[in-house]
């Protein structure tokens, strides 16, 4: 199973579309995954228009036209694996222990707000993933997304991709 995910795409404020490598992967993925912050309607309608299976969650910057159709926090339980999406997580420093006591059911935690690709595993086992954002790479080098293959119920490949800068 492939996934894609992807955050913080903030347009059209912080671009005037999806970058057309991260388009390319939307028809090789069996679930996209986006962590809040999509600022507009547009792209909601177009990923859910394109993808297989969608699972996303509003972010700190989506009006009330997002928030009525995403919830905060979303789940999928995918080949045995479980499966929680969020935008924010609280600061960088404690994240790990933080996000285990917070859900402890939980095998992988997607989430964004920050921009800042990130990929670590607490104590307890759950995986945290943040994409980054493929649009707004603020202080970062690139903009990025993640793809995740599943196979056996496990994490057997997590690749985060940079993108060219745009023109």
């Amino acid at each position: 199973m492939r996934l894609l995910l992807m955050s913080d795409t903030h347009l059209p404020k912080r671009a005037k579309r999806l970058p057309e490598q991260l388009l390319g992967e939307l028809d090789s993925a069996d679930v996209v995954f986006h962590a809040g912050d999509w600022v507009d309607t547009a792209t909601l309608d177009l990923l859910e228009s394109r993808s297989r299976r969608l699972v996303g969650v509003y972010g700190n910057n989506d009006g009330a036209e997002l928030r009525a159709r995403l919830p905060e926090i979303a789940y999928a339980e995918l080949d045995g694996l479980r499966f929680g999406v969020i935008h924010e997580t609280g600061p960088a420093q404690g994240r790990e222990a933080r996000c285990a006591a917070r859900f402890p059911d939980l095998d992988v935690l997607v989430f964004g707000h920050s921009h800042i690709p990130w990929d670590t595993t607490a104590p307890t086992g759950l995986r945290l993933l943040n994409p980054g954002s493929p649009t707004d790479r603020r202080r970062q080098p690139h903009c990025t997304y993640m793809t995740v293959t599943v196979t056996g119920g496990r994490l057997t490949e997590v690749e985060l991709h940079r993108l060219p800068p745009r023109r």
